[in-house]
């Protein structure tokens, strides 16, 4: 039997190498692609809240994405990691309102939200290193995300899930174990990807 664990490590660590070996134009120049393409998609045009994060090291980029929304008024919430690896949220008010925090973030220097703030969102917008053909991510790991999910979950909450990653990270199957759930759309720097609902 496969080690779903075991095997998440291999293909983070494979996936981790091949950002590394991004430079800082392709991550720029895949940030404005993913801009460009998630500002058509429908979840968004119509999304008064959305729930983001922002980018860091060779993540794909975020800050044009983050910044057309907000000139858009759309109302941004973005994540601040607790001690706890939960996330609580504020709000994005711009470049200037962002500050280093542990583990190399960027976060939002204004008021705390609480956990829950991210049950207002219309849309989540997810990190990922990866997602499969199914609609299911591959994290970093640390589970951050997995609570911000079973909070939804938990409170009947159904915005619409969108993980944002590289062309070459969708992938035809990534391991994955019973409380992981799958998002209904990818957006990569060439295109928009749509997955199945779950039966």
């Amino acid at each position: 039997m496969i080690n779903p664990d075991a095997s998440k490590g291999v293909l983070r660590k494979r996936l981790l190498s091949v950002r590394a070996g991004l430079t800082a134009d392709d991550v720029t120049a895949a940030g404005a692609a993913l801009a460009r393409r998630a500002l058509g998609l429908p979840e968004l045009a119509a999304a008064r809240t959305v729930a983001a994060y922002v980018s860091v090291g060779r993540e794909p980029g975020t800050r044009p994405l983050l910044d057309a929304l907000r000139d858009r008024g759309v109302r941004v919430l973005l994540p601040v990691l607790l001690p706890d690896n939960d996330l609580d949220w504020a709000h994005y008010t711009g470049a200037g309102g962002l500050a280093r925090a542990a583990r190399g973030l960027l976060e939002p220097t204004g008021d705390r939200l609480g956990p829950d703030a991210v049950l207002s969102a219309d849309t989540v917008l997810l990190p990922g290193l990866a997602v499969d053909r199914q609609g299911l991510r591959l994290g970093r790991g640390g589970g951050s995300y997995d609570r911000v999910l079973a909070r939804l979950d938990a409170a009947g909450a159904a915005p619409a899930l969108v993980v944002l990653v590289y062309d070459d990270e969708l992938l035809d199957r990534v391991p994955g174990e019973a409380h992981d759930r799958p998002v209904r759309a990818a957006v990569t720097p060439s295109g928009v990807h749509r997955f199945p609902a779950p039966g």
